[in-house]
């Protein structure tokens, strides 16, 4: 009997590239006025549109892998 070979695609993760502020406090437990903090001293990133702050995925992730 021949065993089936094919492999079965893995699932892709696709993550934002940048989120609200209000998700990154959900996201990582930090508080709302501790991200302002992180983002005063140039510890994460920011990217305005408009009136929205928005916060790279990237810099949310570097923050807490480090």
């Amino acid at each position: 009997m021949a065993q089936n070979t094919e492999r079965q695609p893995s699932a892709v993760v696709i993550e934002p590239l940048t989120v609200r502020i209000s998700t990154a406090v959900q996201l990582t437990g930090i508080s709302r006025s501790r991200l302002y903090e992180l983002i005063q001293a140039g510890d994460l990133e920011t990217v305005k549109v408009g009136r929205t702050t928005l916060i790279p995925f990237r810099s949310l992730k570097a923050l807490v892998d480090s």
